[in-house]
Formats: structure tokens, sequence, C-alpha cells
């Protein structure tokens, strides 16, 4: 028999998803044969599955000890003895990373090494902030990602609360994300409002922009504004009032304005012709809208951040 106390990080979530983290080698459909016929109880009583635990609550388990996964000390945060981390703003709750270029913010998709995540681990870990022995469930985590060719702000959660406010607030559009981007040509009109739909092409592995509702397509709105133009290139904001994969490379291409340095959706000639190898996208600022109640990031209601340096834009526009 396993027994787990549920801490201040694991309250608030279904005893099934709970179950999930803390004995992930279980399969989903045992563990509810296991809460149902009672060898999964909360505090020596029988629970339903989608029973919301409390801190204090006691979850005992009597499952076979191969579905305990036991603790790995071999993950990657324990390799890193100076955590590499551009922090813009940290309090208690979160932080704002400014993620370079090129770095990962998770492994995936076939792709590996050292993430924005594992570096964001071992910083909590050796501030303490972050004890991964003595939390059953939960582990620091980023709220949004941007692609390893784009720079900019990455929001991250320090505890489970901030982390499923800032989720919510996320799908509720109330933070308000801005990019500066470089584009071939000049926009027309210079600001303006780029609505479609978005499916993704699995063959190729890029998105398809369609202008009527298709099936799997996703709607995705785009705000923009040139600020600059010289010679043939415009560094242009962006807002996104959704937030789809390659959401912007994939709208401004179609509108005959690729980004510069886009292998996936520019014009090679032109990228070779600048020496640029990866997209000139950089998500510099956000604002925490919150019109309505975020709970314990009430603090951040109105503010707003910024990167404080975009490489590209004094490189070309000065």
């Amino acid at each position: 028999m396993r027994e787990f106390t549920i801490g201040k990080n694991d309250a608030g979530q279904r005893l099934d998803r709970f179950l999930a983290k803390a004995v992930p080698l279980l399969p989903a459909s045992l563990a509810q044969k296991y809460v149902r016929i009672k060898r999964i109880k909360v505090n020596g009583a029988r629970a339903a599955r989608d029973l919301r635990l409390c801190e204090g609550d006691r979850v005992e388990c009597y499952v076979n000890d191969e579905f305990f996964d036991a603790p790995d000390e071999n993950n990657v945060y324990l390799t890193i003895t100076a955590p590499k981390l551009h922090i813009i703003y940290e309090d208690e709750n979160i932080l704002l990373l400014n993620k370079p270029s090129g770095q990962l913010c998770h492994t995936g998709d076939g792709e590996s090494g050292v993430t924005l995540i594992d570096h964001l681990l071992a910083y909590l870990y050796q501030k303490r902030e972050w004890r991964p022995r003595e939390e059953n469930a939960f582990t620091p985590a980023l709220c949004n990602r941007i692609d390893r060719n784009t720079g900019g702000i990455v929001i991250a959660a320090k505890n489970a609360e901030a982390l499923r406010i800032l989720n919510e607030k996320i799908k509720d559009r109330e933070i308000a994300k801005f990019y500066l981007c470089v584009c071939l040509g000049r926009p027309e009109p210079p600001k303006g409002r780029i609505e479609c739909f978005l499916r993704k092409d699995e063959r190729e592995n890029k998105m398809r922009v369609y202008h009527r509702p298709v099936p799997d397509g996703r709607s995705a709105v785009t705000l923009y504004d040139t600020l600059i133009t010289k010679g043939e290139l415009s560094l242009v904001e962006v807002e996104l009032l959704t937030g789809r994969t390659h959401q912007i490379r994939a709208s401004f291409a179609d509108i005959g304005h690729p980004l510069l340095g886009d292998g996936k959706y520019g014009i090679g000639q032109a990228n070779r012709k600048y020496g640029e190898n990866a997209q000139l996208l950089y998500s510099y600022r956000l604002r925490f809208d919150f019109p309505t109640d975020a709970g314990l990031l009430h603090y951040l209601k109105g503010k707003e951040f910024a990167a404080d340096a975009v490489p590209f834009r004094q490189k070309y526009f000065g």
C-alpha cells in the first residue's frame, strides 16, 4: 500500500487526474476499476473518481508496487550546474522568461536537447523553491510555448494554482500577446486585421491557409501594425487574438509578405540574400488584461512587460 498526503499544489485536482500523475504506470481503466472496488480510497473511505481533492486528504492506494515509478535521479535538470535563464520578471508565483531563438521550450516532435523547461527546473531546484521528492504530482511548467526559432517571452508557473489560473486566462484571451516581425514588402493597408482558417498538412508538416471554414480548420485572427519600412523590409507589430500553430508565419505568407528567414513559409532567395535561416519573429511584449477575477494573481492585472531588446530590430532598422 502507498499513501499520498495531498499538499497545496495537488489540491483541487480530480482524483483520477491526480492518480494519472502520481501513479503514472497505472492504466486509466485499471485506476477507475480500483477506485470502484475500493482499492483506492480517500481518507479511508470509498471515493468517486471525479472527487476534488483537498489539502490534507490522504489517498490510499492498494496497488501492486510495479505500478509506481521510482523517482528518477537522472533528470536533465540535475545535470545543469549553471541554469541559463534571461528573467524579465519573477515573483513567488510566476516567472517571465526571455527565450532566445534556437532554444526549444520542450522536447518533442523528434527534437532533443537541453530545453527551456530543463533550465527552469534546474533554477527552481537549486533555489529550493521546487522540491520534487516532496511533490506527489506537480512540476513547474511553461504556460505558453513558442517555436524553436522564434524568440521572446514565455510565462512559467511555479505552483499549481498559478498554472491553473494562467492556463485559464490564456484560453479566455485575457493575456494580450504582441510580436515583432520582419516581413518582405510593405503590407497594404499598413495597419489591419487578418482573418483566416488554418489546417495542418500532416504530410508537409505545415499549416495551410483557407478563407472559408474547412473540416479540421481552426479560425485565426491577427492584428498588425507596420511600424517601419526600409527598402524591401518592414518591421511589423502583431497582436494575436487567437493562438494557432504558425499563425503569424502562415498568415503573412498568405497575404504576400512572408517573414524574412522563414524556411517553411518564406522565400529562399530572400533568406539567402540577407543570410537569415530562421524566421525574424519575436514575442516581445505582453499585458495581463484580466477583465475577470484572477484569484492568486490579482496583482498582475493591468501590468505590462516587454523584452529589453529584439536582436533583429537594431540590425535592420537602427
